[in-house]
């Protein structure tokens, strides 16, 4: 049985989202396989990722690999770097657009400052001024949007950077293999009630919260994100451990808010009991819930599987809803009206 026939998807989204979707697996895959020369950044004890939207969700990704380090990681979504930088800070900033203001700003200071800078964009103000002032920057061109290239650019900077990423190789393709196998799961050429992405669209009837575990704090941010541009609706994200510390309150009254339940394969034992004692509090009080696992694997591999299904979610969510996912109206109206 059919919960969405392909012509409604192609009429709703007619710019095609769905089918850069479909080919994610093979743009991360080709993306990581292109030569690609790497910069050795000597003394580096702090590492600035600073992007907004789609770029910031990269870093987030990275904050995580690189939580396995003694480095120090800060991610920058705004104007200004911490006080802690200097001459050891590698500041990477990412902007898909190229002209991202924020981003441009952190740049901008992080010369000021004599930090190590390295930049990412599809060209811009960012390019110009990476060129201007002599300054390490990939060019990557964009698919289709920002978000919808987010596996282009996440597998371009993981070869990048390799020399200060504590991830093996067989990490990184073990991480498209998952894609490759969920992308049978979740994509277009499965619009069938085993579709487990579209199932999930299919049960959001009101305002989405996302709980995640720490570890997985990265897929959370940009499923909200992503049904926010997407589906042009509310929704929230929260800690399931901060959770049980006020926001499962919330719950004492009635509301349109829907809990989704985003958990990892291992998650710690303390986090396990969380999970636990929240389903158990859903089910006393009558609360509909839906859980989404991570497959079992390394960080990337999570991260980046959760944040596919999850983002296709969003698409058949919009679509469901009689909305084009691609327009951005809103962030336009924003950005017109910036100053230089």
């Amino acid at each position: 049985m059919k919960l969405l026939d392909y012509s409604t998807l192609a009429k709703f989204d007619p710019q095609g989202m769905h089918k850069i979707y479909d080919s994610w697996p093979e743009i991360a895959e080709e993306s990581y396989s292109i030569p690609q020369k790497t910069f050795q950044f000597d003394h580096v004890d702090h590492i600035v990722f600073a992007g907004m939207g789609g770029s910031g969700t990269i870093h987030d990704v990275f904050s995580s690999i690189l939580s396995q380090t003694k480095i120090h990681v800060k991610v920058v979504k705004g104007y200004l770097l911490p006080k802690t930088v200097d001459s050891n800070t590698l500041v990477v900033i990412t902007s898909v657009s190229g002209n991202t203001s924020e981003s441009l700003a952190i740049i901008k200071s992080a010369k000021n400052l004599g930090c190590k800078i390295i930049a990412f964009s599809s060209g811009g103000k960012i390019e110009k001024y990476c060129t201007e002032n002599n300054l390490p920057h990939v060019k990557i061109p964009m698919i289709h949007s920002p978000r919808a290239s987010f596996p282009k650019f996440l597998y371009i900077m993981l070869k990048v950077l390799e020399p200060i990423l504590p991830i093996k190789k067989e990490d990184i393709t073990n991480s498209i293999t998952q894609m490759k196998n969920l992308k049978q799961k979740i994509s277009s050429s499965n619009l069938s009630d085993d579709n487990i992405s579209l199932d999930l669209a299919k049960w959001i009837s009101g305002i989405p919260l996302i709980y995640y575990p720490g570890g997985l704090k990265a897929a959370a941010i940009r499923f909200k994100n992503s049904i926010q541009e997407n589906t042009k609706i509310h929704a929230m994200v929260e800690d399931v451990i901060e959770t049980c510390h006020n926001g499962i309150v919330s719950w004492e009254t009635e509301t349109k808010v829907v809990p989704i339940l985003i958990e990892g394969a291992d998650d710690h034992f303390k986090t396990k009991e969380r999970w636990n004692i929240l389903k158990e509090y859903f089910r006393t009080n009558n609360i509909d819930y839906r859980e989404i696992f991570s497959v079992k694997g390394n960080i990337l591999s999570k991260l980046i599987n959760l944040i596919y299904l999850l983002d296709y979610s969003s698409i058949y969510l919009a679509v469901l809803s009689g909305v084009d996912p691609t327009p951005i109206s809103s962030i336009n109206f924003v950005k017109e009206r910036l100053a230089d």
